[in-house]
């Protein structure tokens, strides 16, 4: 592997995966999914070369002018790498796949934008392990991932050690699929209003999620404890503990009582 590979500025914060284990890893989740690619950040090519072998469209938005350009040049004609910035780029209004290794300390801010926008199909993200555990559900979800569960599906595939990234970062990466449900289990006009619910649950003063959820709601006890009953959620559950499906039976409950 070369010197320009592996090493160089890091203004943009971004770790390079260099271990071809994962790569392979990596490209082979994308190799399952279908249509054009949208990368994020491919740095050097470590994903996108192998990627374009497949023969799909690929556009690479890489903030970085000159690794772009490097890039560019390096590919073949299916193959577009584009010097931009992912936060204020434009993304694609057709179907598509997004991959990318995310700078560490932007991945809430892509993973928000990714998560607000139409048309992509499946992510295969690389992102800090912690953030791909708790986007995942393990352990609990966060709000970002009870707001997105109605549209989106994520899963944890895999663990990747800090040393299979150059520079070597302070921690271990994750690799996090999201997949664009193909049937919403709330209607996207409700989106707003239901992020909003959910806000209120996360944030709201009580202990125990019955007291939180009844306070939060409106809804009577006797509701939200039937509720709790039929997700299969004991008394000592938190607001991390509910599935997005349960949190979409709450909120057509919620839409009766109006």
């Amino acid at each position: 592997m070369s010197r320009s590979s592996t090493t160089g500025r890091h203004e943009s914060g971004q770790n390079f995966l260099v271990e071809r284990r994962v790569i392979a890893h990596v490209v082979d989740l994308v190799a399952a999914t279908s249509g054009p690619i949208l990368e994020i950040g491919p740095g050097d090519g470590a994903l996108t070369i192998p990627l374009a072998r497949w023969g799909r469209p690929i556009t690479a938005i890489e903030v970085d002018a000159r690794r772009a350009e490097r890039l560019d040049r390096a590919t073949p004609q299916h193959v577009r790498v584009k010097a931009a910035d992912v936060l204020r780029e434009r993304l694609p209004t057709f179907p598509h796949v997004v991959v990318g290794n995310l700078p560490f300390h932007l991945t809430t801010a892509i993973l928000r934008r990714l998560l607000a926008a139409d048309h992509w199909t499946d992510a295969v993200l690389v992102v800090q392990w912690e953030v791909a555990r708790r986007r995942a559900g393990v352990g609990g979800s966060t709000l970002l991932t009870a707001q997105s569960g109605p549209w989106f599906e994520f899963a944890l595939e895999g663990r990747i050690p800090a040393r299979a990234f150059r520079p070597v970062p302070g921690v271990d990466g994750g690799v996090l699929r999201v997949v664009r449900r193909t049937r919403p289990l709330v209607d996207a006009r409700e989106r707003r209003a239901y992020d909003a619910l959910l806000a209120r649950i996360f944030t709201g003063p009580g202990r125990g999620l019955r007291a939180v959820v009844r306070r939060a709601t409106g809804l009577p006890d006797a509701v939200v404890a039937e509720w709790m009953r039929a997700a299969g959620l004991p008394p000592s559950s938190l607001p991390r503990h509910p599935r997005a499906e349960d949190w979409a039976a709450l909120w057509q409950l919620t839409l009766r009582r109006r």
